[in-house]
């Protein structure tokens, strides 16, 4: 990454509204929508209060993955336009304790999934958190113009875990719901990057419309609709 400077920040100035902000709590009310999906589909039941703190975990895990990217990334955010009010860029949460912060809740969230649930959900919470924070954040992203087609697949395991949670197998049911978010995620982040092509040119990010232009993009848009349509 490259040197950036950041305002000073620190513990005594940091809030609970910053720390919250870095879970990227818009991306987890997907997280939650699609893992009581999985949940509910599930054809074993669980008890009401440990389905509300399995999806609770499960909720948690995913947006510490998403501060994880926060810190790793704080260079990249701190110029583009759309990122550079996150919580790092602004100076208001400071860039170890982002990290510090993301992985003692990536590990509380599997430990305690594991523990409430059983370990097969754990195995794979932890496993997408791996994915999104270490071979998407950061190795794919900055490296390939098929970053958010491949990444997207960490953004499409809740289903799965919370099937788990449930039933502690994977079946077909919940695979087809993972393929469904996996097929949904490129046109849907495609279409944010035609929208800030100007960001992320800024930010020397290989994206799709910067690489092979907004006509490629938009046709591959349409392909992926087409295949997720069924």
């Amino acid at each position: 990454m490259t040197a950036t400077i950041f305002p000073q920040a620190t513990l005594s100035t940091a809030t609970i509204r910053d720390y919250f902000s870095l879970l990227k709590p818009r991306v987890m009310t997907l997280v939650v929508f699609t893992g009581i999906a999985g949940m509910v589909a599930a054809p074993q039941t669980i008890h009401p209060l440990l389905a509300i703190l399995s999806i609770l975990l499960l909720s948690l895990g995913a947006g510490a993955a998403g501060a994880y990217n926060m810190w790793y990334d704080r260079d990249i955010d701190a110029v583009m336009t759309r990122t550079r009010s996150r919580p790092i860029p602004m100076g208001k949460v400071a860039p170890d304790d982002a990290h510090d912060f993301a992985v003692v809740l990536m590990f509380l969230s599997v430990l305690l999934l594991g523990v409430l649930t059983n370990w097969m959900a754990a195995g794979l919470l932890a496993f997408a958190q791996f994915f999104y924070t270490i071979f998407y954040t950061r190795y794919l992203k900055r490296r390939t113009v098929q970053n958010i087609v491949i990444g997207g697949a960490a953004g499409a395991f809740p289903p799965l875990i919370a099937w788990a949670a449930v039933t502690g197998t994977i079946a077909l049911e919940p695979i087809l719901y993972f393929l469904i978010i996996f097929l949904w995620t490129p046109p849907h982040f495609w279409a944010l990057a035609l929208y800030s092509n100007a960001d992320f040119q800024k930010a020397k990010l290989p994206m799709m419309p910067l690489i092979k232009g907004a006509d490629s993009t938009r046709f591959q848009m349409v392909l992926y609709t087409i295949i997720l349509w069924p």
